[in-house]
């Protein structure tokens, strides 16, 4: 099965969050550095608090209100590859890289320029980007993450932020790529509750 996203040959292919400490090779001349090493302690990470910061800073959430906390949390999760609640630079970069493309997709979808899109524009938008799921799946999508029909920019991000973790979930566990799995429950609580 083709999951969105998908490299040939397997996986995601992405980077791992660089080690704790001081800028690796090349970071002190990135423009986004200055951001990140601005919020990070002496430990070169930052949780959801300082990720929220950060990405208001470094311009990250367009010319909309600031990420809400909970979707930095989640953001985090995305990409906690050691599961340590933070986020080193590296990972941060690779979330800019994400969330400009994600915005993107959103201006896309948003016609009339609200700063928001419609269910069945989100239907269209997760389409484009490779999801193939059921008109069940898509309504309930929708219906969660709208406010009287309509999803924010924040709610879109949230909702783009949870497909693609639980499908690197499932992913991880689908190995005969045939879209099933099978999970005990305490796999299943920590897969879903990790998020």
């Amino acid at each position: 099965m083709a999951y969105p996203g998908q490299q040939p040959g397997g996986y995601y292919q992405g980077g791992y969050g660089g080690a704790p400490g001081g800028p690796a090779y090349g970071q002190q001349q990135d423009p986004m550095y200055g951001y990140f090493a601005s919020i990070a302690g002496q430990d070169g990470q930052i949780d959801a608090d300082e990720l929220q910061r950060c990405l208001t800073q470094a311009g990250l959430s367009g010319g909309y209100k600031p990420f809400s906390l909970e979707t930095c949390r989640l953001m985090i999760a995305m990409l906690d590859r050691d599961m340590s609640g933070k986020m080193g630079f590296n990972e941060f970069k690779e979330l800019g890289m994400v969330i400009n493309g994600w915005r993107q997709h959103f201006m896309t979808y948003d016609g009339d320029r609200s700063g928001t899109v419609e269910g069945h524009e989100l239907h269209a938008a997760l389409g484009a980007m490779g999801y193939r799921l059921s008109p069940q799946a898509l309504n309930n999508i929708a219906k969660r993450y709208s406010t009287n029909g309509r999803i924010s920019f924040d709610d879109y991000i949230t909702c783009c932020v949870k497909l693609r973790a639980l499908t690197d979930m499932f992913r991880r566990r689908d190995v005969s790529q045939q879209g099933v799995v099978n999970f005990q429950y305490d796999d299943f609580i920590q897969s879903v509750m990790s998020i």
